[in-house]
């Protein structure tokens, strides 16, 4: 039986939520160690199992994978998530960039000041709604299709939904103006696996607390 994938990281979303994401869309079963003390993530640089000393990192296949779009990568790949040939693999390339840009305001934004929270909050939004939101709306019109790429889910899809999901927390009319992404949204996120993963229960993260932040202070910060 092989072994499942272990996950190490604090108990949060951070940069490992798009890794669950992807393997709970794949259908991959996976352990989680979390860390909640510096000693924890000492242990692992001095056993050498962090390639550039720092987390998310992924024991897969025998492998200590480091650096998230690495980890994203192989995984897709893998799991025939990461198109069909060279040019669907770089049309997912450039929109799972172009969302992870975004979703990196998420995932800086509790460990901004309490009164810069809410100004990053607008300024998110108006991010999401004037540069983002508008490339995947075009793309859903242009070729009419239930994926941004191919005819098929990829990373590209599993992205844009975490990163739209987690924008509605905040922001719940966020896809006022988009038509397609909101019957998009709709679509994946019915999907048999991923809609398993935003049932309670699922190993999904909730959104980032004070109990979160400490813990991330705690492992990281000197």
């Amino acid at each position: 039986m092989a072994t499942k994938p272990k996950l190490h990281y604090p108990n949060g979303r951070g940069r490992m939520e798009s890794v669950r994401w992807v393997l709970a869309a794949a259908g991959v079963e996976f352990d989680e160690e979390f860390l909640e003390t510096k000693e924890q993530l000492q242990k692992l640089q001095d056993g050498n199992h962090l390639l550039f000393q720092q987390v998310p990192m992924v024991e897969i296949d025998g492998m200590k994978l480091v650096q998230t779009r690495s980890i994203l990568h192989y995984i897709a790949d893998k799991h025939h998530l990461f198109g069909k040939d060279l040019k669907e693999r770089t049309l997912i390339d450039m929109y799972v960039e172009g969302t992870l840009d975004l979703l990196e305001l998420l995932i800086l934004h509790p460990f901004l000041k309490p009164d810069d929270q809410q100004k990053e909050v607008a300024n998110m939004a108006q991010k999401a709604i004037i540069r983002y939101f508008p490339v995947f709306e075009k793309v859903l019109q242009g070729h009419g299709q239930r994926f941004l790429v191919g005819d098929q889910l990829s990373l590209a899809d599993i992205i844009l939904l975490q990163t739209i999901l987690a924008l509605e927390e905040k922001i719940p009319n966020i896809l006022s103006a988009f038509p397609h992404l909101q019957e998009y949204t709709v679509k994946i996120s019915n999907i048999p696996t991923i809609k398993k993963f935003l049932e309670p229960g699922s190993k999904k993260k909730p959104p980032p607390d004070d109990i979160y932040v400490r813990t991330v202070y705690t492992v990281f910060m000197p």
